[in-house]
């Protein structure tokens, strides 16, 4: 009887055909734009996954949905690097879900795994997500990924794959933008500027999770989607200076109030998540409007010398000579399988979920256009692409 390590490098352990080929979303050049670029291969080689190729310590997956990050085009069009890292076939897409189709890992014991459960034991059939590091060239708009098993989560029962799919790095940023700085049961306020995008309908679902009072900004047509999510006040930042609408909201605030009272809403901050990265005086104000031991915490940078340079000051520009007043961080996301468990085990719960842009998933023929819309900066929620006809 064949095992898992012996099977045939073109069908699973139970002897589940392969496919030689497959389908995939494909780029050879960034000019004009990747998404004027991409082309549907249907006969694109699937990637090698006999013993050697996928070792002790990575497994083959059947995709089954994909979600596009910003990451995903920004790297792959930097003048000359983009052109380095990505050659000829490449294709693109960080988040993934889907099923184990080959595995050669053996099961080890991690001492305070989740649940204890035994580790690394993925096996086929099994339903999986995750997200895949920057750049690669096997990206997750293609039917089959080989992917690091330190990277991959099992998909809770009761959790629909096409949903996990949209975790990934907006999920993971969100959370590693938020949990560390707040407290359960505290009550801590919460800004999170840019409410309506992939990060940010994240952010106010695992702040409302974590028990935090939530205040977004977003445009007035994307209003009630913030607060069908948890948003506790929505600034409409098209029609009001985001900065004063803060700083009013907490002028008023009585000595005696705290998260208990009815005055709460005047309290100051204790933690502003900034997913957009203007205006830029929202964190050189946030003295008026940030508690002492509040961070700022910084995702995105809107391209142009002058964010960039913003974006260096807030870093090395200390407050004592004139500096924002406030403790201020970037977020380089990073791997963190526990984290991504538990943002799943909320799905689960029906504490969190994916919000798809314009309510759901695009179908494989649109990963192009995905992109485009991507690039409008307009995406209403996470942009996930399945990765199937049926």
């Amino acid at each position: 009887m064949a095992t898992t390590n012996d099977a045939p490098p073109n069908s699973s352990a139970s002897g589940t055909p392969i496919p030689s080929t497959m389908c995939a979303w494909q780029f050879s050049s960034t000019r004009g734009g990747i998404e004027k670029n991409l082309h549907l291969n249907d006969a694109a080689p699937v990637p090698a996954h006999d013993a050697k190729a996928l070792g002790s310590d990575k497994v083959l997956v059947k995709v089954l949905a994909a979600g596009i990050n910003p990451v995903d085009c920004k790297i792959a069009e930097l003048p000359v690097v983009g052109r380095l890292l990505y050659r000829r076939d490449a294709t693109p897409g960080s988040d993934f879900a889907g099923v184990v189709a080959r595995s050669t890992a053996k099961a080890t014991s991690t001492p305070g795994g989740r649940g204890g459960e035994e580790e690394g034991a993925f096996s086929e059939g099994q339903l999986v997500f995750g997200r895949l590091n920057q750049p690669v060239k096997h990206g997750t708009l293609e039917e089959y990924i080989v992917v690091p098993r330190a990277q991959l989560v099992r998909v809770p029962e009761g959790v629909d794959p096409v949903n996990a799919a949209g975790v990934g790095v907006a999920g993971l940023t969100a959370y590693q933008c938020i949990q560390p700085f707040v407290q359960p049961g505290r009550a801590d306020r919460v800004f999170i500027n840019g409410g309506s995008g992939g990060t940010g309908v994240w952010g106010i679902q695992i702040a409302k999770a974590l028990g935090c009072h939530v205040t977004t900004s977003c445009s007035g047509a994307n209003a009630e989607l913030c607060k069908n999510l948890g948003a506790d006040e929505v600034i409409d930042y098209r029609s009001t200076n985001v900065v004063e609408a803060l700083k009013k909201a907490v002028s008023c605030l009585s000595p005696d109030s705290g998260p208990g009272s009815s005055s709460q809403g005047g309290a100051k901050f204790d933690l502003v998540v900034d997913n957009v990265g203007s205006p830029a005086e929202l964190y050189w104000q946030g003295h008026h409007y940030m508690s002492d031991r509040a961070r700022y915490v910084q995702i995105g940078v809107e391209p142009g010398t002058k964010s960039i340079l913003d974006l260096v000051m807030k870093l090395a520009w200390p407050g004592f000579l004139g500096g924002g007043k406030r403790k201020f961080e970037m977020l380089l996301v990073k791997d963190n399988t526990q984290q991504m468990a538990q943002i799943a085990d909320w799905m689960r719960q029906g504490k969190v979920k994916t919000v798809f842009h314009d309510g759901s998933p695009l179908p494989i023929e649109d990963g192009a256009r995905a992109f485009a819309i991507l690039k409008t900066h307009r995406a209403k929620g996470k942009l996930v692409v399945k990765m199937n006809r049926d």
